[in-house]
């Protein structure tokens, strides 16, 4: 047995490779826009291997480290009083998500995540924001956005179209990352504790491909941020091939 079948068991060469470069996608896109690299990477893993359970720990170690690894010297950048206030309302939606990823079946919880992707996919192309006027919209997006960061990492559109309204931009990559690494923590806490595999070892042997989209990411961050409306359609387009590709298999 070769060493990539001992943490990929069953990959062939193609999907080893294929998966290589999506992690290298999913940490650019992570550290240089602050979010996405699960809503934007776990749809092309789910075509190399239809199974989110075995994806969401990776993707869920690595933004533990590649958060921890950002805020070590920005966490003066945090807006701790509005994380405090949402995180009331998203931390036990997450909790119940996490519920939801063991108890849907496979099908089910993947049409779920090629669905809500696909309407992300197609806003971003559009150039179409969620917005909300109302506090109540407002709790009910953080609600529904931790639910579905807690199922399968997904749900980080909804919670940004609130956070872009009571955080200052330069402080919202920062803000973002302490929240996805609270959500990430408690649901690889729950996995573990629930005797689900967290393929820590497989997680590790990507982690050096991961670094490569991670420092990538960091030194654009400026320049994607100038150009978001760009960024947001050429990244809603490729996504909306890829969802309905998803789906297209899936049906």
């Amino acid at each position: 047995m070769s060493w990539s079948e001992s943490f990929f068991p069953h990959f062939s060469v193609w999907q080893l490779v294929c998966t290589a470069l999506i992690f290298i996608w999913s940490g650019f896109v992570r550290s240089g826009l602050g979010f996405g690299g699960a809503a934007l990477g776990l749809p092309f893993l789910l075509l190399v291997h239809d199974q989110p359970i075995f994806w969401i720990p990776l993707i869920g170690l690595h933004l533990l480290f590649f958060s921890g690894l950002t805020l070590s010297n920005r966490l003066h950048n945090v807006d701790w009083s509005y994380l405090r206030s949402s995180g009331r309302l998203i931390l036990p939606a997450a909790v119940a998500g996490v519920f939801g990823l063991l108890n849907l079946p496979n099908t089910i919880l993947l049409l779920c995540i090629y669905s809500i992707t696909l309407i992300y996919a197609l806003m971003w192309a559009l150039d179409k924001a969620i917005q909300s006027k109302h506090q109540w919209i407002d709790n009910l997006l953080l609600v529904f956005g931790g639910y579905v960061s807690g199922s399968s990492l997904t749900g980080a559109p909804l919670m940004i179209a609130v956070f872009m309204r009571h955080v200052a931009l330069h402080q919202l990559r920062d803000t973002l990352f302490v929240l996805w690494f609270i959500i990430v923590a408690f649901k690889l806490t729950a996995l573990f504790a629930l005797e689900v595999p967290l393929h820590f070892m497989s997680a590790l042997v990507l982690l050096p491909v991961a670094a490569i989209g991670h420092v990538v990411g960091l030194q654009t961050h400026d320049y994607l941020l100038k150009r978001d409306v760009l960024c947001r359609r050429l990244l809603g387009s490729l996504l909306t091939v890829v969802s309905l590709a998803g789906l297209w298999e899936l049906l």
